[in-house]
């Protein structure tokens, strides 16, 4: 028999309180201020503190719930076995019945079928799921006349006698958050016409015991540029007034909560994502039991989970896989219901065997070789974790109550409330890309030196589409460093900055390292070099390759003396850069030195500085 007993750990050794940590960082701060050094303030609405102790567990409410039990914070089921997501492509009926099956020959285990044919039929329909397994599968279907699809599968399962339990189905019909989104209104006054058919669809449905007719689109906020809090208010606010609708035309609070499901994005912000779908649960559970359901199971989120397409990047793309490894991950570990993992070349090219097979294969290797699927909310009692959860859903409920004001979702976002923040949120991360506060490895930090964009990457894949009017528009972070870069690759021209490194051996190479990093972000291609002994070697070499660019690098204590004798020697052969931000700046900025690059330079535009300098 097993060893159930319960022992405390460590108990021999004294407890410290948290007067003593304190005592000891401020210390080794030795002066320097505290909030300012060690609080994080995160783009949330809220500050993180440095560490986190077992006094700050005291007030949260959700900690003695289980998985399973209200509010759902731990997750809806007492397992974490979620499904495996691909969408498929559907232009022709059989060749998309054929991929299908070749992706539930290889471990998915839940399939999206977006539909492009606008006339879709019933053979076609049926072409389409022949030899699937339904009981097996989950089925999502997205994509042209999502109402008349839905139609369709409801009929065939009717005709065939499809038992109650024997399929898990969820249509993309959401008129109030992708339809606003994409349109800016209603498909009639107030989406009357839209909501008639969706309770008709809701009650044709009623025969099985998983069909979800609705799903929140919300990652159309996260690839808009929302924050994290954005997203789950706005979700959770349209969730709401689904519920509110769909009861009004008579629904019961049951059968309107079953019928939605959640489609959320994952981004890189690992801990702050687990603890969002946390959020999610808890929130959703408390805003439909104020519905008075019948049955508390009708109070449980269901959830879907893409990884971002906001954070991928056409230069250096196999970063993206280390993205999509570390998105899916925190999507796992929340408890989600399904996930699909966003190939890695999505945002340049439609994506091949290679690259969704390496998708596919994050989440069978997270399942089959690390196990996440045998523990059930492994963050849960995290100090951390859990003040994030509580973070999070203070600062969503406070957006939702906001939004509910205003009269609801609807009413909010055809008052441009929702597009005004998603764009406020988007600028604020676009600032911080291009001032390297916010980092994409390899567009605007540690870019590799040697690529050049492939034949696939066109000026199309990097240039921001915006639509005019209420609507919100889908980007990627990157777009901004990738458009500069494509720009040069494209030019015919090859652009050259070189690294003249004197003065001190250890800041002159520190200061080449930060300056090889900064111009090659731009697609420069970049001379190092480890150190020159003279300035008369160092300025011959510069020109000897030809480099329209010449960055000094050294100590600030070097550059008063250095930088005015290679702007000398250089004689206005090449654009003269000071790699730093020196106390003696005025007074080389005095000599005709004008150029400095730093780390509070805002390395997109002073880049676009230079390239315009150079012609390109």
């Amino acid at each position: 028999m097993a060893n159930t007993k319960s022992e405390k750990l460590f108990a021999e050794f004294p407890a410290v309180p948290t007067e003593k940590w304190e005592e000891v960082i401020t210390a080794d701060l030795k002066g320097a201020d505290y909030e300012r050094k060690l609080v994080w303030r995160t783009g949330e609405g809220f500050n993180l503190r440095p560490y986190y102790r077992a006094e700050n567990l005291e007030g949260i409410e959700f900690l003695a719930s289980e998985a399973g039990q209200f509010p759902f914070v731990r997750g809806t089921r007492t397992d974490n076995e979620w499904r495996i997501h691909q969408t498929v492509e559907v232009t022709d009926a059989a060749a998309a019945n054929a991929e299908a099956l070749r992706l539930l020959n290889s471990g998915v285990d839940s399939l999206g079928f977006c539909i492009r044919k606008a006339d879709l039929t019933a053979e076609e329909l049926d072409t389409l799921l022949a030899g699937i397994c339904l009981p097996a599968v989950c089925l999502s279907f997205c994509g042209e006349q999502r109402a008349h699809v839905a139609e369709l599968v409801l009929a065939k399962l009717e005709k065939e006698g499809v038992p109650a339990d024997g399929v898990h189905l969820a249509f993309a019909i959401d008129p109030l958050v992708e339809g606003l989104a994409k349109k800016g209104c209603f498909c009639s006054p107030d989406g009357a016409k839209c909501f008639e058919r969706i309770v008709a669809l809701i009650r044709k449905a009623a025969a099985w015991k998983d069909v979800r007719i609705v799903t929140v689109g919300a990652r159309c906020f996260g690839n808009a540029g929302s924050t994290i809090v954005e997203e789950l208010a706005f979700a959770l606010s349209a969730g709401q007034e689904y519920l509110a609708r769909l009861t009004d035309a008579g629904l019961t609070a049951d059968e309107a909560a079953r019928a939605l499901r959640f489609a959320f994005s994952v981004t890189s912000n690992y801990f702050m994502e687990i603890a969002k779908f946390r959020a999610a649960r808890l929130l959703w559970a408390n805003i439909v039991k104020g519905y008075a359901p019948a049955k508390e199971c009708s109070c449980k989120m269901r959830v879907h989970a893409e990884t971002s397409r906001w954070n991928q990047s056409v230069y250096d793309p196999y970063v993206n896989m280390l993205r999509g490894t570390t998105e899916a991950m925190s999507a796992a570990i929340a408890g989600v219901d399904s996930l699909e993992v966003t190939p890695f070349n999505a945002a340049f090219a439609t994506p091949d065997e290679f690259s969704r097979r390496i998708a596919r294969n994050v989440e069978l290797l997270l399942k089959h070789e690390s196990h996440f699927d045998q523990v059930v909310d492994p963050a849960g009692g995290s100090y951390y974790i859990e003040n994030l959860t509580r973070s999070i859903a203070a600062e969503a409920w406070k957006l939702f109550l906001a939004i509910e004001e205003q009269g609801g979702y609807a009413a909010a976002y055809e008052a441009g409330f929702v597009k005004e923040k998603v764009e406020a949120s988007a600028a604020q991360k676009d600032k911080e890309i291009a001032t390297r506060r916010r980092i994409l490895l390899g567009a605007n930090q540690f870019p590799n030196f040697t690529e050049v964009a492939a034949p696939e990457i066109t000026m199309e894949s990097v240039e921001r589409d915006v639509r005019e009017g209420n609507v919100l528009n889908a980007y990627r972070g990157a777009m901004a460093f990738e458009k500069m870069r494509l720009e040069v690759d494209r030019s015919g021209k090859a652009p050259k900055a070189f690294m003249l490194t004197c003065g001190s051996l250890g800041m002159a190479r520190a200061r080449a390292q930060f300056s090889c990093n900064f111009f090659g972000c731009a697609g420069i291609r970049v001379i190092d070099n480890t150190f020159f002994k003279s300035l008369e070697e160092g300025v011959e070499a510069a020109l000897a390759s030809k480099a329209e660019i010449v960055v000094v690098c050294a100590s600030d204590d070097d550059y008063a003396t250095v930088a005015p004798k290679i702007k000398e020697l250089l004689a206005g052969r090449a654009i003269l850069v000071v790699a730093g931000a020196p106390a003696c700046m005025a007074e080389l900025e005095a000599q005709g030195i004008a150029n400095f690059i730093h780390v509070k330079s805002n390395v997109l535009e002073t880049l676009k500085f230079y390239l315009k300098e150079m012609g390109i």
